[in-house]
């Protein structure tokens, strides 16, 4: 089969029934109404994409603590769950398919978020450099975290959990692991954020403990083949690095493939900006080709594909699927514009974060 062929045929991934190889990235779009509740209005905007092989939903808070921006949703309290349902039933509605990614920032959050939660937690007292958004919708330096006991870890993993429950009560096909990005548990794995000396720190095999430790956890509520986890390799957003990510990264890889996970899902360095700007970086190591061949099933890859780019990777056997972002904003029905090679609405970067309908539910489909 072509690249084209390919990307139009089904695919499951784990139990997943995927009708097509088209994946929309989660996206943050910070419109969560009061009290952390998905905007009404998100109803329409992902019932509007369910032609996609594969919905990952925008990151979404496991607790208070684990907010890093304003306005994005939580999947804690029954207000919340209530909502997401009936965004999953919209979906389901018109045949789509729909996972629920779970989100700690970890320190790449403030105060301001979670007034009685205090300053952000973090495996280290380690604060990122730079600024971020705080409840004000202003800028503000990143504070210095507070290192998780394991006391903290040990509730961490019961919010996991409960997440999950409240996923699964929503109605969710299944729930993506939120891994990647510099977030909580991206900060546990590299060694830049992460200078414990517990069992949760020091060697790779213990920087890769509290990935292990949520996958278990959200696996009592899912099957395991229901779950997904997202990975940045190389990634440097939200001041990230590590001192050897191949080894590290090889070595997660390979402690995924017990799991028998749904997939795992990849973004490509070359796109590390995670929605903060248009910069690709062409000359960065390419995931897919490192890693693809070391896990053993199935791969979905992100970051800065235009529709030549992803038939290719899928002709490569380099994924099984494709993940689209910005394109998924502005064209609603993506899967049917790449079918009819129909040219694509162009995205308008200021209304990716915050607002109402404008720039959400207002793009024309064909």
């Amino acid at each position: 089969m072509s690249g084209k062929e390919i990307m139009f045929s089904p695919v499951n991934l784990g139990s997943l029934q995927l009708k097509n190889r088209l994946v929309m990235a989660p996206l943050t779009r910070m419109r969560a109404v009061a009290g952390d509740v998905p905007n009404p209005l998100a109803k329409t905007y992902y019932g509007q994409r369910a032609s996609a092989g594969l919905i990952i939903t925008e990151a979404t808070q496991i607790s208070p603590l684990g907010m890093g921006y304003p306005a994005t949703p939580g999947i804690y309290s029954p207000e919340q769950t209530a909502a997401w349902k009936e965004i999953v039933e919209a979906v389901h509605a018109k045949g789509g398919t729909i996972v629920a990614q779970l989100w700690h920032v970890g320190r790449i959050s403030h105060s301001s978020l979670h007034p009685e939660d205090g300053v952000p937690e973090a495996p280290s007292a380690i604060a990122a450099a730079g600024q971020t958004y705080g409840a004000d919708w202003k800028l503000h330096d990143y504070e210095v975290p507070k290192a998780m006991s394991l006391d903290d870890i040990a509730r961490l993993l019961k919010e996991f959990e409960l997440a999950a429950r409240n996923a699964k009560a929503a109605g969710f096909d299944g729930i993506e692991i939120h891994s990647a990005n510099g977030y909580l548990l991206d900060q546990f794995l590299q060694d830049k954020t992460n200078q414990r000396n517990d069992q949760y720190g020091g060697s790779i095999e213990n920087r890769l403990r509290l990935l292990g430790e949520v996958i278990e956890a959200v696996s009592k509520v899912f099957t395991s083949d229901r779950v997904g986890v997202r990975l940045s390799p190389y990634g440097t957003f939200n001041d990230m690095s590590d001192s050897d990510p191949v080894a590290l990264f090889t070595a997660a890889i390979n402690k995924l493939n017990a799991y028998g996970l749904a997939y795992v899902h990849m973004i490509e360095p070359r796109a590390t900006s995670a929605g903060g700007g248009e910069q690709v970086n062409e000359g960065a190591p390419i995931t897919s080709e490192l890693f693809r061949k070391a896990y053993q099933g199935k791969f979905i890859t992100a970051g800065g594909y235009d529709q030549a780019m992803g038939e290719k990777v899928l002709e490569e056997r380099m994924a099984d699927a494709v993940a689209y972002g910005r394109l998924y904003i502005s064209n609603p029905d993506l899967l049917e514009r790449f079918e009819k090679n129909a040219p694509l609405n162009p995205y308008n970067r200021a209304t990716f974060y915050g607002g109402a309908g404008v720039g959400y539910t207002d793009y024309p489909s064909l």
